[in-house]
C-alpha cells in the first residue's frame, strides 16, 4: 500500500509500511549505510506524520518482514496477545503516543503499561518510539516495570544492578579474578559477573565456569554467572554437569541474523529449559541472559523486508525482543555502541539508540538493561556516555555493564568503570539489588541505606579472591 504525505506544497510517497518506518526514524549511519534513511529532515518529517496517522491494526495486517519464510514474524503474530491489545486497539501510534504519556503521571500507569505489553507487537512499539523525543522515551520507560530473578532480583524500583565484566584476552584466571576483585569492592557484579571468553572452547568454558562458581561459594555472595559462550557449548556444558548459572546468545530481529549467529528459536527453547533444569536459582527461575544490538541484522546481510526493501535497525532491533521475550530472561542488554560507526556514527545517535531500546525493550517486557559504549573509531567520547548513563538512571534502567576502567581489553571498547555507577547510585539515590546489598553489609561495604563505600583490597573479607 502506497502512503503519502504533502507538506509545503511538496508531496512525499513512501511504498510501503517498511518505508514509512524507516524513513521516519531520526537519522543513523546504519540506515544510510542499507539505503533506507530520509533524504531530508522534511522527508522524516512527512514519514512522522504519515506513521502518526496509521492506525495500530495495521501492523497486524502488514508484515514488515514476511511471515511466510520469516520465524520471528510468525512468532510475534502468532502469540499476539488480543485480550491485552483491546484497550489501545482502537488507536492510532500517534494516539499511541498519547495515551503512553498519559500513564506517566497516573497512578495506575504502571499496571495499565504491564496489562497492555503482551498485546503490543515490536513494530508498534518501534514506531511510536518514532515520535518521541528523549525525554518521552525516558518518561515513559520510568513507568514500566519489570523483574526478574535469579539468585538476586533485577529491575525493582529504586534499584540499579550492573553485570560485572572481568574479561581477559587469555582467559588468564588471576587476570579475570583481579578484574572480578576490583568490581566487588566497588559494589558491582548484582546483576550478572558475565565473561566473554577468548575461545568458544568448551573446556576453556568449564574452566571459567568452575572458577566464578568456587569464588561464588567460598565468599559465599549471591550472585549469578555467565560465561558467554555460544548456546549449543552451553547445553553441551549442562549435560557434562558444568556449574551453569546463566545461559547466554545474542540474538538478532530476523530469521536470517539469528541463523547467522547459528541459533534458531527451537535451540533456545531448548536451552531455556536446559538451564532451568538445574534448579540452581534461590529467588527465581529466569535463566537466559540474553544481547542485541542495532545494526546486527544489516551487519549480516539479513535485513531486508517484505518487497525486498530495506528494514530501518531500529525496527529490527526491536523485533529481537519478541524473540527475548518468548524466553522470559533474567537479563536482556542492547550493546549499543558496539558495532561501531557505521551503524551509530557519533555520541548523539548512540545516546537516541540506547533510550529507544531501552524504551521499546522495557515496553515489551524485558528486563532490559544497556552496554553503555563506544568504539574507538567512532565519533564519542566518554563524557557522551556520562550523559546516556545519566538518562539511563532517570529512566529508570534495570542494569547496566561495567569493565575495569571502562576499557575492556579484551573485546577492544570501551564501556563504562566500576566507579561511573558509584557516581550514578549516589547522586540519583539508587541501590543494588537487595540480596546483594545485604551480603555488602554484612562484609561492612554498605551502610542500612544502601550506601556503598568501597573496600580496600588488602583488607577486605575479599583480599584473599585475587589468590584464587
Amino acid at each position: 500500500m502506497t502512503y503519502r504525505q504533502t507538506l509545503r506544497g511538496q508531496t512525499y510517497t513512501f511504498a510501503d509500511l517498511v518505508e514509512v518506518l524507516a524513513k521516519a526514524t531520526p537519522a543513523r549511519s546504519g540506515d544510510e549505510l542499507a539505503g533506507c534513511a530520509a533524504e531530508s529532515d522534511a522527508e522524516r518529517a512527512a514519514a512522522a506524520w504519515v506513521l502518526a496517522d496509521l492506525p495500530l491494526t495495521v501492523f497486524l495486517e502488514q508484515m514488515v518482514v514476511p511471515y511466510e519464510s520469516d520465524e520471528v514474524t510468525r512468532l510475534i503474530i502468532d502469540t499476539h496477545d488480543r485480550e491485552a491489545f483491546a484497550p489501545v486497539s482502537h488507536l492510532t501510534v500517534g494516539g499511541l503516543r498519547d495515551w503512553l504519556l498519559e500513564q506517566v503521571g497516573d497512578p495506575e500507569g504502571p499496571r495499565r503499561l504491564r496489562a497492555v505489553s503482551p498485546g503490543l507487537t515490536p513494530e508498534m512499539v518501534a514506531a511510536v518510539s518514532k515520535l518521541m523525543r528523549n525525554q518521552d522515551l525516558i518518561a515513559v520507560a520510568r513507568r514500566v516495570e519489570v523483574i526478574s530473578a535469579f539468585r538476586t532480583t533485577i529491575g525493582l524500583p529504586g534499584r540499579l544492578a550492573t553485570r560485572l565484566q572481568p574479561n581477559h584476552p587469555t582467559d588468564d584466571p588471576r587476570g579475570i579474578a583481579a578484574g572480578l576483585l576490583d568490581g566487588l569492592l566497588l559494589g558491582c557484579g548484582d546483576a550478572v559477573v558475565g565473561i566473554n571468553p577468548a575461545t568458544d572452547s568448551p573446556h576453556a568454558t568449564a574452566t571459567l565456569l568452575r572458577l566464578l562458581d568456587e569464588i561464588r561459594t567460598r565468599f559465599d555472595i549471591p550472585m549469578q554467572s555467565c560465561v558467554l559462550s555460544h548456546v549449543t557449548t552451553t547445553i553441551g556444558l549442562i549435560e557434562e554437569g558444568a556449574p551453569v548459572d546463566l545461559v547466554f546468545q545474542s540474538i538478532a530481529g530476523t530469521e536470517g541474523a539469528n541463523r547467522g549467529f547459528g541459533v534458531d528459536l527451537a535451540v533456545l527453547r531448548e536451552a531455556n529449559e536446559a538451564g532451568r533444569s538445574l534448579g540452581r536459582g534461590t529467588v527465581g527461575d529466569n535463566v537466559m541472559y540474553l544481547e542485541t544490538g542495532q545494526g546486527s541484522a544489516l551487519s549480516a546481510g539479513a535485513h531486508l523486508g517484505t518487497g525486498g526493501r530495506p528494514v530501518d535497525q531500529q525496527t529490527l532491533e526491536t523485533r529481537s525482543y519478541a524473540v527475548a521475550r518468548a524466553l522470559d530472561p533474567l537479563l536482556v542488554n542492547t550493546v549499543v555502541g558496539f558495532i561501531g560507526p557505521e551503524y551509530l556514527f557519533d555520541g548523539k545517535q548512540i545516546i537516541r539508540a540506547g533510550l529507544e531500546d531501552h524504551f521499546c525493550g522495557k515496553l515489551l517486557g524485558l528486563p532490559m538493561g544497556v552496554d553503555v559504549c563506544y568504539t574507538n573509531h567512532a565519533e564519542a567520547d566518554q563524557n557522551d556516555m556520562d550523559t546516556l548513563l545519566s538518562l539511563l538512571g532517570l529512566a529508570g534502567c534495570p542494569f547496566v555493564i561495567t569493565v575495569p576502567g571502562a576499557d575492556d581489553i579484551m573485546l577492544g571498547y570501551q564501556s563504562l568503570s566500576f566507579h561511573d555507577v558509584l557516581y550514578l547510585r549516589e547522586v540519583m539515590g539508587l541501590r543494588a539489588a537487595p540480596e546483594f546489598e545485604a551480603w555488602m553489609q554484612t562484609i561492612g561495604m554498605a551502610d542500612d541505606g544502601g550506601r556503598v563505600t568501597p573496600l580496600d583490597p588488602h583488607t577486605s573479607p575479599l583480599r584473599g579472591l585475587a589468590a584464587s
